[in-house]
């Protein structure tokens, strides 16, 4: 048995830690220590750290040396400014990748979609943002941008705590209606209407933050 290689362990502690604070097991403000999570997750102090820096570095977390390192709040303009970019980000694989879709691929969009709407209904926030990504990432992995899809990967944390959270309080999550209209853009290889949804589908995550 060969040993795991050490970027595998931070890795490992960056999703842990990144998921508990997207799901709000820890929550906003909460102070977080490396030799607590590097305990709960099995793991050393060394990968826990590394993970802190990449999610300080992301926005997930606020440190000041020697003192502190802690969860930040959930931002109104941090998760517009997120939104922006992400949106952006999927703009852009959306204009590439429709021409290049296949019907396997519309296919596996309208499952999604279908699960995204069985989830809303059932108040199944975890299932319903996961077919949400499972939708949008036809798109990323058909473009074959791996900068943009990097990007999204980035900065969709910040804006899945306040979806959570409106989720919680009886909201929607997204429009499985919206996503019907991509779609139906995306079947008939109709880049601009593809693309002036998915705007419009990340405008609406924007506006959701002004509304907090």
């Amino acid at each position: 048995m060969e040993p795991v290689p050490r970027t595998l362990l931070r890795d490992r502690a960056y999703t842990a830690i990144r998921d508990a604070i997207v799901t709000g097991e820890i929550d906003p403000g909460a102070v977080v220590r490396d030799a607590d999570l590097a305990e709960r997750l099995g793991l050393s102090r060394a990968p826990v750290r590394e993970a802190f820096a990449r999610l300080v570095d992301e926005g997930l977390l606020e440190s000041k040396p020697q003192s502190y390192t802690r969860v930040t709040p959930v931002v109104a303009a941090d998760v517009r400014d997120a939104a922006a970019v992400v949106g952006a980000m999927h703009e852009l694989v959306t204009r590439v990748a429709v021409p290049r879709l296949f019907a396997a691929d519309v296919e596996a969009m309208r499952a999604a979609n279908e699960r995204f709407t069985a989830a809303v209904r059932a108040g199944d926030v975890d299932s319903a943002l996961h077919a949400d990504d499972q939708l949008h990432d036809v798109l990323v992995r058909v473009s074959g941008n791996r900068a943009a899809a990097a990007t999204a990967a980035r900065y969709t944390p910040l804006i899945r705590r306040l979806e959570r959270r409106r989720f919680g309080e009886g909201g929607s999550c997204r429009s499985a209606g919206m996503h019907e209209r991509l779609i139906e853009a995306c079947a008939a290889g109709d880049v601009a209407e593809a693309v002036r949804v998915t705007a419009e589908i990340w405008r609406g995550l924007a506006e959701l933050a002004d509304d907090d």
